[in-house]
């Protein structure tokens, strides 16, 4: 046993010594220590739950760091709990205040920022965490979700200080934390569930200037115990975490038998959690085939053929005790175009009817069937399935149909052409789109998609490709034309696929810079009601305001085909959370485990 394995077990003995919720010690488990093998898809950037917002970085600090609230593993539609309180919070009648009250007990794993001492999470510590988001040093990117919410933020907004009392913050004792708002906001609870309102302590990130998201301290399930950067972490099951598995399973069986499994657990459940940064697409799935990685989720369209039969997964891989899981993820595919731009931008009739014209000849089919290959589903509006105020009835009226494509660019001044057939504008020059592209095998594959629709209704396209990164970061700016792009969910509501189109939103998520009056002050009514006939109404007025002014191009919602292990206990793909690690279990006993693949 190695002296990082010794470690680990060390610390899963320790577990024993603090059980939350008046649970019962752990037994001290006998044998080999139990490890999960993971995979990031790309590099981390950093585990600062203020500053990072990458999925590979929000995917380790889920597992580091504590917000206030947690979602109910098992419960669909997505249901939050307490996490680090003992309660769902007490809110006030106005529906502005929100009273937590802290599990005492719960404390940051070491550091030698505490000098030796065992520090205690607080209220003061929440209240800390919260206001790094508003510190224009930090340049959170989840700044928006509070700016102007909380009671008194102007104060942080005017002359930022730590130091700087906020009516909207309070820490009426020790454990009591109150929270107000300025105004009802039905999704806030939501925020708090959030990676980035996981808790940190002052002391370490003043001990650490600058680095903090170089030095993660947290309080959840597991601690770093190794870390090289973009290539391998290894995590530990915190000795000190106050987690108990408690959750609700509907009437699917398998559902029913973890939270059996589970039901006053400890968590987590392994020992350790050893993840690598496994960019290559070919290299995790045979990786996985080879016993390296636990599981693997969404598999790669390209590679779909490698492990499927059909809809079924290959019979070979199904007599090793391979198993499939289809889940739907709370996640759209858009293509969306800037409004502002001169080409392809503004609301007279001659321009939205050459947005119209692109999405038009958008062929869903073609897209699901060759470059899916059927995993996914066409997308009626910005809602994918599972999203609350999804309505499964709803049909954009702008579907494929390159004929009525043509008769309206014909009919809208784009009747010119020049001698290869492509269109001119209605001034008569020259018209050529350019849409931003992936330097990546299935950015090609985009591209010669959407060359094929938008030259059959004769529209010229050229490709300009940079790293997703930089096209984001000129989107923002709005120096980008056009572009693919995915929303995942940070939260079940639709409401925060809505707001990608908000005018309020120009110059973060609203790449299409689209500000129309009519669409701000329906999303905004939207916004201040629970699901109901008449949000849904108003959910319905955005999706056609969509169809009429095309600011996007709604694409697919993807359906992952995920991949586990024989010997993998206890998985189930949550539409929110990023990751399992928590309450995933490793058979020790399975041949198959045994039979694995060094690692």
């Amino acid at each position: 046993m190695t002296a990082l394995h010794r470690l680990a077990f060390a610390a899963l003995l320790a577990c024993s010594a603090a059980a939350p919720r008046a649970q019962a010690p752990a037994a001290p488990r006998s044998g080999p220590p139990k490890v999960l093998h993971m995979y990031l898809a790309t590099s981390e950037s950093s585990m600062d739950p203020a500053v990072a917002s990458d999925l590979a970085s929000l995917q380790l600090m889920e597992n580091v760091f504590d917000p206030l609230l947690r979602y109910d593993y098992l419960a669909r539609p997505a249901k939050l709990i307490p996490n680090t309180v003992t309660a769902m919070p007490e809110v006030s009648a106005d529906g502005l205040a929100y009273t937590f009250h802290l599990r005492p007990g719960i404390f940051f794993t070491p550091d030698p920022a505490f000098k030796g001492r065992k520090r205690e999470v607080t209220a003061a510590d929440y209240i800390y965490s919260l206001k790094r988001l508003y510190d224009p040093q930090v340049k959170s990117p989840w700044f928006s979700q509070f700016e102007n919410k909380i009671a008194g933020d102007e104060q942080l907004r005017k002359n930022f200080s730590y130091d700087q009392p906020v009516a909207g913050l309070q820490a009426l004792d020790k454990y009591t934390l109150r929270i107000t708002l300025k105004a009802k906001d039905l999704n806030f609870l939501y925020y708090l569930a959030m990676p980035a309102t996981g808790v940190v302590a002052r002391e370490v990130v003043e001990a650490y200037p600058g680095q903090a998201g170089n030095h993660p301290v947290g309080t959840g399930p597991f601690m770093v115990g190794e870390w090289k950067r973009s290539d391998r972490i290894v995590l530990l099951a915190n000795p000190d975490s106050t987690a108990v598995f408690h959750a609700t399973p509907g009437s699917d069986p398998a559902d029913q038998a973890i939270s059996k499994a589970l039901e006053g657990q400890r968590l987590p459940r392994v020992d350790r959690v050893e993840v690598r940064v496994a960019e290559e697409l070919q290299g995790r799935m045979l990786g996985f085939l080879n016993g390296e990685y636990d599981y693997v989720e969404q598999i790669p369209e390209s590679m779909r053929d490698m492990v499927m039969t059909g809809d079924a997964l290959k019979p070979d891989l199904a007599q090793r005790g391979i198993r499939l899981h289809r889940f739907t993820p709370l996640q759209t595919y858009y293509m969306w175009m800037n409004t502002e731009n001169p080409v392809i931008g503004g609301m007279g009739k001659e321009k939205v009817a050459l947005r119209r014209a692109i999405a038009l000849s958008y062929n869903a089919a073609e897209d699901v069937r060759l470059l899916k290959k059927g995993l996914a589903i066409h997308a009626e509006s910005p809602l994918p399935p599972g999203a609350i105020g999804y309505d499964p009835a709803y049909r954009s009226p702008v579907r494929y149909d390159p004929a009525l494509a043509n008769a309206l660019l014909d009919r809208f001044g784009y009747q010119q052409r020049d001698p290869d057939g492509m269109r001119r504008d209605p001034h008569g020059q020259p018209l050529t789109l350019v849409m931003s592209s992936e330097a990546t095998p299935g950015g090609r594959l985009r591209d010669e998609l959407w060359r094929k629709c938008l030259n059959a209704v004769g529209l010229r396209v050229e490709f300009k490709s940079d790293k997703k990164s930089e096209i984001i970061k000129g989107s923002r700016l709005g120096k980008v034309m056009m572009f693919e792009a995915n929303w995942f969910a940070d939260f079940p509501d639709g409401e925060n696929f809505y707001q990608l189109l908000w005018g309020g939103n120009v110059g973060r998520a609203n790449y299409a810079r689209f500000d129309l009056p009519a669409y701000n002050q329906r999303y905004e009514a939207a916004r201040l009601l629970p699901d109901s006939p008449e949000r849904r109404r108003l959910y319905f007025e955005l999706n056609q305001l969509i169809a009429a002014y095309n600011p996007w191009v709604p694409l697919t919602h993807p359906i992952s085909a995920d991949l586990t292990q024989p010997w993998l206990k206890n998985y189930k793909r949550h539409p929110v959370e990023f990751t399992q690690w928590r309450y995933l279990d490793v058979d020790l006993d399975n041949p198959q485990h045994g039979n694995a693949a060094s690692r």
